[in-house]
C-alpha cells in the first residue's frame, strides 16, 4: 500500500484518500437498494443511460466553469473507450444478467472478482502488485461469497455470461483510466459519462422493450427520487471519488469497494428492507476486515516482520547485519 495512507501522518493526501474510500464504500453500498427502486417503474438500460447523460452534461458544465479545456481528439477517443466499458457495458450487463435470471447471490459473488481482474491487468501492464494485496483480494472475495450465501444462486447461460462480463468490462475500463491520457478530472468524467450514457440511450431505444413508449405518468415518485440519488450521489460524487482513487492509489485498494459494498448493502437491507442477518455475516465481516488490513498495511507489516526476524545468512548469527 502506498505510504500516503499513514495514520501517524494525517496529511492532506491521506485525508483525501480516506474520504474517497469512505464515500465509495458507503454510497455505492446503498445504490443496490436505489437501483431496485428506480427499476420498479423505469426501463433499466434507458434509466442508466439517462442517468449518465445527465451526470455527464452537468460535469462538463462544471468543468468549463472551472476553466478546463475541452478534450483533444485523442482524449475524446480515450473517454469514449472508458465510458463505453464502465458507464455503458458494465452497468448494462449487470441489468441484463438480472433480467436473464441470475440470482442475487451469484451476481454479488461474481462482481466481487472485479478487483482481482483489475490487479491482473495492472500486473500485466508492468505495475507491481504486492503478494499481501493478492492475499487480501482473495480473502475479500471469500468474504463477499459468504455474505452472498443467503442470496439466490440460480442462473441461466445468458445470465452467467452477462454476470461475468460486467466485472470484466468495469475492470478493463478502470485499468484504461489509469493508463490513457485524459483531460482534467472533471472534464474527463463528464466526457466519459456523456459518451457512455449516449451509447446506453441508443441501445435502449433500439432494443430495450418499453424504452420507446415509457408511460411517464406511471413512473412512481420513489423511482424518480432513487434515479436522482443515483445521478447525484452514485455517479457525480462517488464515481468521481473512484476515478480519483484509480489515479492516486493501488489498483487493489481502489477495487476493494466491491467486497465492502455488500456489507453496506446488507445493513441497508436490514434497516430499510426488513431483512434478517444470518450466521454467515459474522464469519464474512472479519474476513473482509482482514482483507482490507492486508491491502492497506500488508507491505508495512512484511517490512516490520523482516526487521524483527531477519533471515539467517550462512555463517552468521541470527539478527546480525
Amino acid at each position: 500500500m502506498p505510504s500516503i495512507f499513514n495514520p501517524n501522518r494525517p496529511d492532506r493526501q491521506t485525508l483525501r484518500l480516506g474520504a474517497a474510500l469512505i464515500t465509495v464504500y458507503l454510497v455505492w453500498g446503498t445504490t443496490y437498494f436505489a437501483l431496485n427502486v428506480a427499476m420498479q417503474t423505469l426501463p433499466p438500460v434507458l434509466m442508466n443511460g439517462a442517468r449518465f447523460v445527465l451526470a455527464g452534461v452537468l460535469m462538463l458544465v462544471i468543468a468549463r466553469w472551472q476553466g478546463q479545456a475541452w478534450p483533444s481528439a485523442a482524449q475524446w477517443r480515450a473517454s469514449a473507450l472508458i465510458g463505453g466499458l464502465m458507464a455503458f457495458a458494465a452497468m448494462a450487463l449487470v441489468v441484463l444478467a438480472q433480467q436473464a435470471g441470475i440470482g442475487s447471490g451469484l451476481m454479488a459473488t461474481v462482481v466481487a472478482t472485479m478487483p482481482m481482474w483489475l490487479a491482473l491487468w495492472t500486473r500485466w501492464g508492468g505495475e507491481r502488485v504486492p503478494l499481501t494485496s493478492w492475499v487480501g483480494l482473495v480473502l475479500g472475495a471469500a468474504g463477499a461469497l459468504l455474505l452472498a450465501l443467503e442470496g439466490d444462486f440460480s442462473t441461466t447461460l445468458a445470465g452467467t455470461l452477462c454476470a461475468f462480463g460486467a466485472p470484466l468490462a468495469w475492470s478493463l475500463g478502470s485499468y484504461a483510466s489509469r493508463r490513457l491520457t485524459l483531460p482534467a478530472p472533471a472534464m474527463a468524467s463528464g466526457a466519459q459519462w456523456l459518451l457512455g450514457g449516449l451509447l446506453g440511450l441508443g441501445v435502449a431505444w433500439l432494443w430495450e422493450p418499453g424504452a420507446r413508449a415509457v408511460a411517464w405518468n406511471e413512473v412512481s415518485l420513489a423511482s424518480g427520487l432513487a434515479w436522482l440519488y443515483l445521478v447525484v450521489m452514485g455517479t457525480m460524487v462517488t464515481l468521481n471519488a473512484y476515478l480519483w482513487l484509480l489515479k492516486n492509489t493501488s489498483a487493489a485498494l481502489a477495487g476493494s469497494y466491491s467486497f465492502v459494498n455488500p456489507v453496506v448493502a446488507l445493513c441497508v437491507g436490514v434497516l430499510l428492507g426488513g431483512e434478517r442477518l444470518t450466521g454467515w455475516v459474522f464469519v464474512a465481516m472479519p474476513l473482509i476486515g482482514l482483507a482490507l488490513a492486508l491491502i492497506l498495511y500488508g507491505r508495512e507489516a512484511m517490512q516490520l516482520a523482516r526487521s524483527l526476524w531477519p533471515s539467517r545468512q550462512p555463517g552468521s548469527v541470527t539478527g546480525a547485519r
